[in-house]
């Protein structure tokens, strides 16, 4: 591991300037590529103290043995170097959001004298018109078998149409009626030529003037009595129309966009991305990156994964047409719609406008059917990062993996087989709750899982609350043991499953390898304190810390950071956003209960059967202090007394509501 100091440029030798830099290992690889505004000010970041440096960037500066610059003139030059950069030397360090071949296109081969029509995947290839991607190649399949009738182009591969030409014999396409038949000679070269260019012209968006002509075709043959070819004209139209509904309007106003959306954790991130062409959805991709990768943190978050998908996947694509140019049109759409503006973002847009040719806007949509599209675009990136989570959460030789990792970075005596995790939530002090979730075998065990109402312990913050929990959590587990039968406390059957007894499953005689806080040293020691105070020797007790994902061990002044991409780490998260989500639903229903309950309990007289009965029947408070008074009546076991109290109160707090509102109006005036 290279001391950073080593090999750090002298003061004043960095210039001031933008421009694009590489680290290299002592090997001389290239290992991360970046771009700044000011060359100076990134690169002396890299060296301040190793320790206070995200565990990513501290990783790759001391995996580096020298660093260099290229100045350039604009963040334009920066952005189209940098890019040039990373595909030239591939470097460990940084995200690379390559195309994802498992997605087929639709491939047209202009370059060949009776263009193909067919399911592609693979690099692009000069002379050759893509369409897509499409999400599965059957979508293909069923466009074109809709799209033959009214474009018979050839669909075979070289073979079959060179045996067909030799026996003067067309296959099954060409006798009813879905190919042209160029092999022996139906359609000239010219005439077949032109059936794939109106193909390719629908396909690129020119669907309403292909209709109406169609249209005016059916109207003519019509007029001149020519009906069989006007019953299959609007056969033809029909096709189209139901190729057009596959592919719904999804904004009206015929906008060209390409639309971004992320889901992320501190490891990975999934991206989503809808090609919308003519208003319409043309083709959806994705990918999911491993963020271990990701070094650059002068702009973290979303701004900075915005930055980095923009500069390097229109690259990308830039670079594909360029080699597979036929007059396909340019990669990049007018406008690229994303959940953040990085802080560059007028630099992109210029940088995409020279691979246009015209403008580029990129812009985060505040509204209408764009908004309402870039959402929808939001939850496929989340169901697509949630699959991936569940498809590595299901894989057992990665929960093997991880538990082993646990056991040997934390020097346990053996696999934490049983993991506990607590975390708190509340706002501002109010409602303060806890959740206790159990993982067995590195899978949520949710039949176990425990909430507790936080109650001496709020006064003390997190730190209090973790405390109560941890002591109301084993006290439970020792009294448990300590009515166990005799002889039964070293059967495990009987310690984590039923009591004999009473035939109930036992809540808290199970203990944990490993408990799990959700915090730093403070919430560790107050943990690792309550257990050394019952007298509990045999639970690891460790802290997760969420800034740097540091996990913190009792009386050890410096946090422990376990590798990026190690299995331990994703497992220590996952149980740590599970007790956090467990938390937050818990807290939302207690205060929401609260909120809604709190009207009534002021009314003397009214029992909580009534005041569950009268909101079963209005629905909710805000309907129930609307209500007349005889309405009040009607509901079961309200009689008109209690009714008018009811009216009387509620009726009385709305006006107060309105003229609290009133007065805040005026004074924000």
């Amino acid at each position: 591991m290279a001391d950073p100091s080593t090999y750090r440029p002298a003061p004043g030798t960095i210039p001031d300037q933008p421009g694009v830099y590489k680290f290299r290992d002592p090997d001389g690889r290239v290992i991360y590529v970046g771009k700044a505004k000011s060359l100076r000010s990134r690169l002396n970041s890299y060296f301040a103290d190793p320790f206070g440096l995200h565990p990513r960037t501290r990783q790759m500066v001391t995996t580096a043995g020298s660093v260099e610059w290229t100045v350039v003139s604009t963040e334009v030059e920066a952005l189209q170097l940098e890019y040039n950069w990373i595909k030239e030397f591939d470097p460990r360090f940084n995200v690379r959001y390559r195309d994802d071949k498992s997605y087929p296109v639709l491939a047209v081969t202009l370059y060949e004298e009776y263009p193909r029509l067919h399911v592609y995947r693979g690099p692009r290839r000069k002379g050759v018109r893509y369409f897509g991607p499409f999400a599965h190649a059957w979508a293909i399949r069923e466009t074109l078998d809709l799209l033959l009738r009214v474009f018979p182009a050839r669909t075979c591969s070289a073979g079959v149409f060179k045996r067909h030409g030799q026996i003067g014999r067309p296959c099954l396409l060409g006798y009813i009626d879905k190919c042209s038949a160029p092999c022996v000679g139906r359609v000239t070269e010219a005439e077949h030529r032109d059936i794939v260019i109106d193909f390719c012209d629908f396909l690129a968006g020119k669907t309403d003037h292909m209709i109406r002509r169609l249209e005016r075709e059916m109207q003519a043959a019509s007029s001149e009595l020519e009906f069989e070819r006007a019953a299959r004209l609007r056969d033809n139209i029909g096709a189209l129309r139901r190729a057009l509904e596959k592919q719904a309007v999804v904004i009206g106003d015929g906008t060209d966009a390409d639309v971004v959306a992320f889901a992320e954790d501190e490891l990975a991130a999934a991206v989503q991305v809808f090609h919308v062409r003519g208003g319409r959805v043309r083709g959806q991709r994705g990918w999911v990156i491993e963020r271990i990768a990701d070094a650059d943190t002068e702009e973290p978050g979303t701004a900075g994964l915005v930055a980095q998908f923009i500069s390097q996947f229109y690259g990308e694509q830039a670079a594909l047409a360029d080699q597979s140019d036929v007059g396909g049109g340019s990669p990049v759409p007018r406008e690229v719609l994303v959940p953040a503006l990085p802080s560059n973002a007028e630099a992109l847009e210029d940088w995409l406008t020279e691979l246009r040719g015209s403008r580029v806007h990129l812009r985060v949509p505040q509204r209408g059917d764009k908004r309402a599209l870039a959402e929808t675009v939001a939850r496929n990136a989340a169901e697509a990062f949630a699959q991936y989570k569940l498809r590595r959460a299901g894989d057992l030789t990665a929960r093997s993996a991880a538990l082993q990792e646990l056991q040997d970075a934390l020097g346990l005596d053996s696999a934490p087989l049983r993991i506990e995790c607590v975390d708190v939530s509340h706002v501002q002090g109010s409602d303060v709750v806890a959740s206790l979730v159990v993982f067995e075998d590195g899978l949520a065990r949710k039949s176990e899982y425990r909430r507790f109402a936080i109650r001496e312990g709020a006064d003390g913050g997190d730190v209090g609350s973790i405390a109560e929990v941890t002591r109301r959590r084993f006290l439970r587990y020792q009294q448990e043991t300590a009515n166990l039968p005799e002889g039964a406390a070293d059967d495990p059957n009987v310690r984590g499953g039923i009591d004999p007894t009473t035939g109930k499953p036992r809540k808290f005689a199970y203990p944990p390898n490993l408990y799990v806080v959700d915090g730093g040293a403070p919430q560790v020691e107050a943990a690792s304190d309550v257990l050394a105070e019952l007298g509990i020797q045999d639970v690891a007790v460790i802290g997760l810390a969420k800034r740097l994902e540091e996990v913190w061990l009792p009386g050890d002044p410096d946090p422990a950071i376990l590798p990026r991409t190690s299995e331990a780490l994703y497992l220590l998260q996952r149980v740590r956003d599970e007790a956090h989500r467990f938390a937050i639903t818990y807290h939302r229903q207690k205060r929401s209960k609260r909120m809604t309950m709190s009207a009534l309990d002021e009314i003397p007289g009214l029992g909580q059967a009534r005041r569950t009965a009268l909101l079963k029947h209005f629905g909710s408070l805000k309907r129930l202090a609307s209500a007349t008074v005889d309405e009040i009546s009607e509901v079961p076991g309200v009689g008109r007394h209690t009714a008018a109290v009811v009216h009387t109160v509620l009726s009385g707090e709305k006006q107060s509501d309105s003229k609290a509102n009133e007065h805040v109006g005026g004074g924000s005036e």
